[in-house]
């Protein structure tokens, strides 16, 4: 379990330092920052995947993601004492992501390149990479160094040079292959991977969803939700059958769910609501109850990931929806790491009411995403490493 997120000069956020538990609930206004935050989770996320520098490309490119405001907000600034002006840089401009984790933590640092005649020129860089033991650093915990092209790790009292010509569009994480000795990078490198992100659920009236579709063993569902029904197939026999219908008929009462076998392979939704003749298909179903059963299909997974990320899962789901969805997310929550951000007020509400939910309520003060109630002796202990 992620203990901290530490996210610098990325869009709207500044510094931010982010407490983190098993079910973390980001909220806020709207234009408060919880899109840049969930964002720099997805860049980290990448980082395992090798695909970082295309992420930023859709981005719209590194310089254009950075900060916009000055290094330094002082007191006279907040207060409108004196007008935000930019002022000398004492540090070089670098997107930093991070993350402490329970067992081994991480640091990644991009930039631009300095000089350069290739046409790649606005291609970020990545300057330095960190992986340490525990979740604070400290140079004596530091595990796997990596500073431009060399990537080192500890050997005792010694380091062993494990690579000395990365290329710097690579996160250390895609030379696994190449680098002797370091469980470390492999075991963060695959936790990383096993993160699962669901924020693209089509529903509209020519998803893939709505079709029958040839039925594998599917313990996790795609990210666009075209699996479903061999989805909640795969729960009914090798997850929890009993948690799905409790699922089903918590949000409808009297409904039930079943999937038909088609020819040639192909399974088929059949949803069943009290008072009708006969069951509905996927097809039939509207956008707010196909979307829930995504979402069951998604949380009630037989194999659970070690983070999974809901970004507003309320769209397209009527309030009355919403406390059962909670109560599905908390059951979630039990098995894996749970965030949630949201901006639904009923959602929020069923969600604080579990004693382990940790709300994460953003604002932002002069154009800069804060952590309402977060002063600086409330953020937890983090230090990038130099």
């Amino acid at each position: 379990m992620l203990k901290t997120l530490a996210v610098a000069n990325y869009r709207s956020i500044n510094k931010l330092v982010v407490p983190l538990d098993r079910l973390n609930l980001v909220t806020g206004p709207n234009g408060s920052g919880k899109s840049n935050l969930y964002r720099a989770l997805r860049l980290l996320a990448e980082t395992a995947q090798g695909g970082v520098i295309n992420a930023l490309a859709r981005e719209g490119g590194l310089d254009s993601t950075f900060w916009a405001g000055p290094e330094t907000i002082s007191r006279r600034m907040r207060n409108g004492e004196v007008p935000v002006e930019p002022i000398v840089r004492q540090g070089v401009k670098r997107l930093r992501l991070g993350f402490a984790g329970e067992d081994f933590s991480y640091a990644i640092s991009l930039g631009l390149p300095e000089k350069t005649l290739s046409y790649f020129s606005l291609d970020p860089e990545v300057k330095k990479e960190c992986i340490w033991a525990g979740h604070i650093y400290r140079p004596a915990s530091l595990l796997v160094q990596r500073s431009g092209p060399m990537v080192r790790a500890r050997e005792g009292r010694a380091w062993d040079v494990l690579a000395q010509h990365t290329p710097n569009y690579h996160s250390l994480f895609d030379q696994v292959g190449s680098l002797r000795g370091s469980p470390e990078v492999l075991l963060l490198r695959e936790s990383i991977r096993g993160w699962r992100f669901y924020d693209h659920f089509r529903s509209d009236a020519d998803a893939p969803v709505r079709q029958p579709q040839l039925g594998t063993r599917t313990p996790v569902l795609h990210h666009d939700g075209r699996d479903l029904a061999a989805a909640l197939q795969t729960i009914r026999e090798i997850g929890d059958p009993e948690a799905l219908q409790r699922a089903v008929s918590d949000a409808f009462p009297g409904a039930r769910l079943n999937i038909e076998p088609l020819q040639g392979g192909r399974f088929a939704i059949e949803f069943y609501q009290e008072g009708l003749l006969r069951p509905l298909s996927a097809a039939e179903l509207s956008d707010g109850t196909l979307r829930y059963l995504l979402l069951v299909a998604a949380l009630l997974t037989p194999r659970p990931p070690t983070m999974m990320v809901l970004n507003e899962p309320e769209t397209s789901l009527h309030p009355d929806l919403l406390p059962a969805l909670a109560r599905l997310i908390i059951q979630a929550s039990n098995s894996c790491q749970v965030w949630v951000v949201s901006h639904a007020s009923r959602l929020i509400a069923a969600l604080q009411q579990d004693e382990g939910c940790n709300s994460i309520v953003l604002e932002k003060v002069m154009g800069e995403t804060r952590i309402v109630g977060q002063g600086m002796l409330d953020a937890p202990a983090w230090h990038w490493p130099e």
